[in-house]
């Protein structure tokens, strides 16, 4: 039997009987800490009976709750055992099987998960880890998956490719961030561009590390190393002993200078940060020309990208508010990117290397575990492909794929049109609104269907894993909380699955906009809400 004594004494009762558990809930919410803030709450029964409301109806900013319904969709409509291929093309002229007079093309295939991670996520109590004593296990090589695509090339024969090396991204049109993205944001990996050829999630690791004596430049170190930021690092500096780290990182938008300065303590542990990569494409290009030349094979031109650049006249909802015939969002799209045309009939175009990602289901079990904002964009992307007015050769868009996921909202789950609006797949647009009422149907609609498994195994576990490690990490809720986390400026979410002390599950959503700046008094309430709700059913 659960322990619920912390919280007992409230009864499970349904709409206009729930004294108890509304009384225990506007207790919380009386706070003056929290009273300012605007929140709305639904709970109900697996099989949609009413537990609780309070504003259900109206609309707040779901932040990553936003991911609940990009990985819903992508799963009902793509299928979870879907992959995503990353290939090299040679084209041009072959003189035997060394030399190419012509390029060789990366060409992203929208794989989420080219990178060092390990893929099916691993909870981090079951993870390996190193014997007392002994140095910490390294880490894979975030760009393992290009090396072996080098090696596949270098296995050809390959020698000299007198051309460049060209990352093409055009499966997706060039738009790396979606409406009303904060400018502050794109600084770091989690506000990372998005592009169909993605590598180690858009992202480099800056690690600096104090001198030796105070007054000392400090260490800056990049992984992966390749040469694709300059560093202004004048004004970093070693500081005194026990003050701390006080490292400032800036880049401007669309500038390849990383500016870093401030202080780092002498006596202080490294400081690192995830800043990210201003153009994935060039990166990926780049990166994969180093691996070549290492391997011995000499490229005399440049590393570079291509893009598809957007000329879609009409505005984001009107395209969105399109329509999808609800027939055509379970068929798919092949696409291929081409990749360097020409006239002369001697130019051959080949396939030379090619790596295939693992199954989506597994892509979004690490979305939603740790809430990856760029994995939601692509899949939100990637469901472009089931829009009617998707064309391969005009690269997919935002708009199509939030057209598809307004048809599988709609149409497949029964939501009303107007109890929501997506601007982007992973909730970081402003623009993004939600109804707690929608995402408590989604919840129900999704615990009917053939991959509910896969999806609720994605959603983090209280005191276990993903975004809710650090959350109810304490009898009666450990292990009994599946939910997903949502944070964004002055808005937070959580909505998910909770085993009650009565031993059945119910649903609930929990969204709270306007609360203070810089604090966490209303995740607290949050949690204490959450506790009230599983001791009352």
């Amino acid at each position: 039997m659960l322990l619920w004594a912390a919280v007992a004494g409230i009864c499970s009762v349904g709409w206009g009987q729930s004294a108890g558990l509304a009384g225990q809930i506007e207790g919380l919410l009386a706070d003056p800490v929290v009273a300012r803030a605007h929140w709305g709450i639904m709970v109900t029964a697996m099989d949609g009976s009413p537990i609780y409301a309070m504003n259900a109806g109206q609309l707040f900013q779901p932040a990553s709750n936003a991911k609940l319904f990009t990985t819903a969709a992508a799963l009902a409509i793509m299928g979870g055992g879907a992959t995503f291929e990353t290939k090299v093309m040679a084209t041009g002229i072959f003189s035997g099987t060394e030399r190419l007079q012509g390029n060789l093309i990366l060409v992203g295939g929208g794989d989420a998960n080219l990178s060092g991670r390990a893929v099916p996520y691993v909870a981090p109590a079951l993870r390996p880890k190193a014997a007392p004593g002994a140095p910490a296990l390294a880490e894979p090589d975030p760009l393992r998956y290009l090396a072996q695509m080098a090696d596949g090339i270098a296995a050809t024969g390959l020698k000299v490719v007198n051309g460049d090396v060209v990352g093409d991204d055009r499966l997706f049109r060039w738009e790396p961030y979606a409406e009303d993205w904060s400018i502050d944001d794109t600084v770091w990996g989690y506000g990372a561009p998005v592009s169909a050829l993605s590598i180690n999630d858009n992202q480099l690791k800056v690690t600096v590390t104090p001198g030796a004596a105070v007054g000392t430049p400090a260490t800056v170190m990049i992984d992966p190393a390749a040469a694709y930021y300059t560093l202004d690092v004048s004004g970093l500096r070693t500081g005194v002993a026990k003050t701390g780290s006080h490292v400032q990182m800036e880049r401007a938008l669309g500038s390849k200078v990383l500016r870093l300065y401030g202080t780092i303590a002498v006596d202080a542990p490294p400081n690192v940060e995830e800043v990210a990569i201003h153009d994935p494409a060039e990166y990926a290009a780049m990166a994969l020309k180093e691996l070549l030349e290492a391997r011995g094979i000499v490229v005399s031109g440049v590393a570079r990208a291509r893009h598809l650049i957007p000329d879609e006249t009409k505005g984001f909802l009107e395209q969105v508010k399109e329509g999808v015939p609800a027939g055509s969002l379970g068929g798919g799209i092949g696409c291929a990117v081409a990749a360097d045309g020409g006239s002369a009939s001697q130019v051959e175009e080949r396939v030379i290397a090619s790596h295939r990602s693992a199954p989506l289901a597994e892509d979004v079990v690490v979305t939603n575990k740790v809430s990856q904002n760029l994995h939601a964009e692509m899949l939100l992307r990637d469901l472009a492909r089931r829009s009617p007015t998707s064309l391969c050769d005009r690269g997919w868009t935002i708009a199509e794929g939030a057209q598809v996921i307004r048809a599988f909202l709609t149409t497949m789950v029964g939501i009303d049109k107007d109890d929501f609006v997506f601007f982007d797949g992973s909730g970081l647009s402003g623009h993004d609104l939600v109804a707690p009422r929608a995402t408590v149907r989604l919840l129900r609609y999704a615990s009917t269907q053939p991959w509910f498994a896969d999806w609720k195994r994605s959603l983090p576990v209280g005191g276990e894993d993903g975004s809710l490690i650090e959350r109810f990490g304490k009898v009666p809720l450990k292990d009994h909380v599946f939910a997903k986390t949502g944070t964004l400026g002055e808005a937070r979410a959580l909505s998910g699955y909770l085993d009650c002390a009565s031993g059945k599950t119910v649903i609930f959503s929990i969204m709270v906009g306007n609360h203070m700046p810089r604090s966490n008094a209303d995740r607290e309430a949050m949690d204490k809400i959450v506790a009230a709700i599983a001791a009352a059913n």
